[in-house]
């Protein structure tokens, strides 16, 4: 993701997007902190509570605990990409969003993705 930096929080490998806090490994080496607004953490603690939840700690913060042990690859790059566009500035997702779109026209000219995964796709990013 365009703008991502790698750099420690909290004593732990973690990521900013232009300097704003993204995503960190947690001490047990198992869980991921995501930032997130309060409704969508609590939309992913009722649709998949064995791969996210909070502790009483991030009760008062806007993140999610991610599960690493549990979580599927699509919900997590979901709330990483979440993540990223809460942080990121807006010609930066458009930019983003820009060379998806051309990338993916370019392997429907050449017949590897049909019409409608390229719709589905370029609505992703």
């Amino acid at each position: 993701m365009p703008g991502v930096e790698e750099g420690p929080s909290h004593g732990t490998p973690g990521f900013r997007v232009h300097g704003k806090f993204l995503a960190r490994l947690r001490e047990d080496d198992a869980s991921l902190a995501v930032k997130c607004g309060h409704e969508e953490r609590d939309a992913w603690l009722r649709a998949k509570p064995q791969s996210f939840f909070i502790t009483e700690h991030y009760r008062g913060y806007p993140a999610v605990l991610v599960n690493l042990a549990t979580v599927e690859l699509a919900d997590l790059r979901r709330v990483l990409e979440q993540a990223w566009r809460r942080g990121a500035p807006k010609r930066v997702i458009a930019g983003l969003r820009r060379a998806t779109r051309a990338h993916l026209n370019r392997e429907a000219s050449h017949g590897q993705v049909d019409e409608r995964e390229l719709r589905g796709q370029v609505g992703v990013v």
